[in-house]
């Protein structure tokens, strides 16, 4: 079997443990599973569905990776290491936002309590994008349940060791449907629009991976906005988990509202003002401090 070896950076502050709570806070997850204390889940290596298992290396420093299919088949490790590497966020450096958080009364033990969590990332764009728009305005129990729909009837599947695994929808898959066809599956109307508009937009090029890598944060943000159905919290989100800008920050998250109201044990959630004026000073440490607060909602 063939086995990759992937560098985490800043070892001391990396926790598999840790990255797994994350992972593991939906039962309606299918991109990825949980097993026995590892993660197994299909990608594509160039081009080619690929189903590895990420699991702890011998040393803290390194995380091993087993291709589990195809079998026999020497596939491109170089993709593989990429793509984790932006997922799990393996070349972070989290020492400066620790130093930050503990001078913060908002984030002050978070770093202690959750030491070594990386911000889990989307190294694809369509899906970056597309999660939020399924999100939007409904709990996220509902919308991992619309999540697991929209993957399992139009992602790639395969099954392994009697295992489904299944690839993120293409753009040209859902650019080629009407939303009339997403509808039955209990999408609005708009919401339905918005994710065939936005494969649409990929899949001929007006929306793309280069173009959008090579903006900065403020260009990013317009160019999103500007897109139906995407909004203030959908661009951030996407320029927090795809093209992880660290100033990211969703104000009108609920989440991060429910986890300030908790941290500060307020009567009700902040605030507009409140929240601009608690995360004010975040800067460049805002999607950690956002994505920490997050963490701070799941059991310990």
């Amino acid at each position: 079997m063939q086995k990759i070896i992937i560098p985490v950076n800043d070892a001391a502050h990396f926790s598999f443990e840790e990255c797994l709570r994350f992972l593991g806070r939906s039962d309606k997850e299918c991109l990825h599973y949980l097993r026995e204390g590892r993660v197994q889940r299909m990608l594509l290596s160039d081009g080619e569905p690929v189903v590895i298992e990420i699991a702890p290396g011998k040393k803290r420093d390194c995380l091993e990776v087993s291709v589990l299919a195809p079998l026999g088949v020497e596939v491109a490790a170089a993709p593989i290491v990429k793509y984790i590497t932006h997922w799990w966020h393996l070349d972070a450096d989290l020492q400066p936002f620790y130093d930050y958080a503990e001078k913060d009364p908002l984030l002050k033990g978070l770093p202690g309590r959750y030491n070594g969590l990386r911000l889990i990332g989307m190294p694809d764009l369509f899906e970056a994008i597309t999660w939020p728009i399924i999100g939007q305005q409904i709990n996220l129990s509902f919308a991992y349940t619309l999540r697991q729909r929209f993957i399992t009837q139009f992602g790639y599947h395969a099954v392994v060791n009697d295992t489904d695994f299944y690839l993120y929808p293409q753009p040209a898959v859902i650019a080629a449907l009407t939303p009339e066809q997403l509808t039955p599956m209990q999408f609005s109307r708009s919401k339905a629009l918005y994710l065939v508009e936005t494969a649409r937009q990929m899949a001929d090029g007006r929306l793309n991976e280069t173009s959008l890598g090579e903006m900065g944060y403020e260009a990013a943000l317009a160019s999103l906005v500007s897109m139906k159905g995407i909004g203030n919290w959908s661009a951030n989100y996407a320029l927090m988990k795809y093209r992880r800008f660290p100033q990211s920050v969703l104000l009108e998250d609920v989440g991060l509202q429910n986890a300030i109201k908790n941290r500060l044990n307020l009567e009700s959630k902040p605030s507009m003002s409140a929240l601009q004026a608690y995360t004010k000073s975040w800067k460049e440490h805002a999607a950690y401090a956002t994505f920490y607060l997050w963490r701070s909602l799941l059991p310990q």
